[in-house]
């Protein structure tokens, strides 16, 4: 019998591990585990979609050009160097695909989205971790982990699960240093949540080798609809263009999010609610004895003392119906990310960290 055997690096994959969304044996459980968006999408994405829904049976259009240029509008960006993707997860995958293979490498910091990882081995490229200085992007080390053989280096700025970012000084000065032939990919998951912030997309005006990947499932509350994108030179859109499926994302989805994007409005103030508990949360749990760094996401990392008892917290606060995310395999086994939920759910977050701080557990 002929064994059929996967490509080298496929099996190196581990499975990716959402958050957390039951506890056995508890119900009415809050969820603040996967950075969620507590006040849910816009009503006008809601409505958009529901319109589309009648519609199910044609094809989307392929070329996703109302939602480009929807976000060109909004965001001062040429809808010709936008692409459409099923998350911003596919948008990395097609990066890889496209410029990396055997005998390349991908570089990402310690603690960076583990997509980075699974989407260089799906490719057949070497993933190369680089050190964090205090959970923060180190230029440095990344600019010394860079090689010959290095074709794309990503970062999330805002970072995930640490919460911390750096300076458009310090991007740019990374743009400006990586090696000839190598792409600096920056996913701004989380830019929406810094008031001002373009996520890199002036440095991109100015360069070749810089690219950005957006997403709808965070501020805009449309992670069930999977839809995301990404900006960049031309000549790379063009390339991520012919390893696209030409019908990658739904119509309903299409629907939703541009109506999202549009409604800045609801933007505004799901960014405002999200600043004021943030503030509030890290400094409820800092008067405990939890420390945080200053976050700009919608989620703090947590800090204990030790993994035992950071893994004896989240256990406690299961049981009090309350589901945040270890981030051992982030490399940050001491600490707990917790999801910015509504003022219900912040307050019974530090009550519960509170009570088993206070030896209550």
């Amino acid at each position: 019998m002929t064994q059929l055997t996967p490509q080298p690096g496929i099996m190196d994959i581990a499975l990716y591990q959402g958050g957390a969304a039951h506890v056995k044996g508890v119900s009415n459980v809050v969820k603040l585990s996967s950075n969620e968006n507590p006040l849910g999408p816009s009503p006008r994405a809601v409505q958009a979609m529901q319109d589309a829904a009648a519609n199910m049976h044609r094809y989307p259009g392929s070329d996703h050009a109302a939602l480009r240029q929807a976000i060109g509008e909004v965001h001062g960006l040429d809808p010709e160097q936008i692409i459409c993707g099923a998350g911003s997860d596919e948008i990395i995958a097609f990066l890889c695909q496209a410029y990396a293979g055997p005998g390349d490498e991908v570089l990402y910091t310690e603690h960076g989205f583990a997509m980075y990882r699974i989407s260089a081995l799906a490719a057949g490229a070497t993933p190369v971790e680089v050190k964090e200085r205090e959970r923060v992007t180190d230029v440095d080390a990344l600019l010394a982990g860079c090689t010959s053989r290095t074709k794309l280096v990503f970062i999330a700025n805002p970072n995930n699960p640490t919460g911390t970012m750096i300076s458009e000084a310090e991007v740019a000065r990374l743009a400006d240093g990586i090696p000839a032939g190598a792409l600096l990919v920056l996913d701004g998951a989380y830019a929406e949540y810094v008031e001002g912030f373009d996520a890199g997309a002036a440095i991109i005006a100015s360069r070749s080798n810089v690219f950005m990947t957006r997403t709808f499932s965070k501020i805009y509350g449309l992670g069930g609809a999977r839809i995301g994108w990404g900006y960049g030179p031309r000549e790379i859109i063009n390339v991520l263009n012919r390893v696209r499926g030409p019908f990658n994302v739904s119509s309903t989805a299409l629907a939703g999010a541009e109506a999202s994007v549009r409604d800045t409005d609801y933007v505004d103030h799901c960014r405002a609610e999200n600043a004021r508990w943030r503030a509030w949360l890290a400094n409820a749990l800092a008067e405990l004895g939890v420390p945080s760094d200053v976050s700009s996401t919608n989620f703090i990392l947590a800090r204990f003392s030790s993994q035992a008892e950071a893994e004896a917290c989240d256990l406690y606060l299961q049981a009090q119906g309350l589901i945040v995310r270890r981030v051992a395999g982030y490399n940050l086994p001491t600490a707990l990310r917790i999801t910015i939920g509504d003022e219900d759910s912040c307050r019974r977050i530090a009550q519960g960290v509170k009570a088993f701080k206070e030896g209550k557990a």
